[in-house]
């Protein structure tokens, strides 16, 4: 299993938005990340970059 940690503009400690995260999806302009625990955040962005070897994935903030 992979599970990954999602940052918002770069990777560093106070940008985490979600930690152990098992699946991203994208709907009505959203991305919704949701956990190993199933929590769920709804976040307006859009995919900068996914890393999925490090376990991590970089979302913009839509302005």
């Amino acid at each position: 299993m992979c599970l990954s940690t999602v940052y918002k503009n770069k990777p560093e400690p106070e940008a985490v938005l979600m930690r152990n995260v098992t699946r991203i999806d994208w709907k009505d302009g959203c991305i919704i990340l949701t956990d190993l625990m199933e929590r769920q955040l709804a976040f307006e962005g859009r995919l900068e970059s996914a890393d999925l070897v490090n376990g991590y994935v970089i979302v913009k903030e839509t302005p």
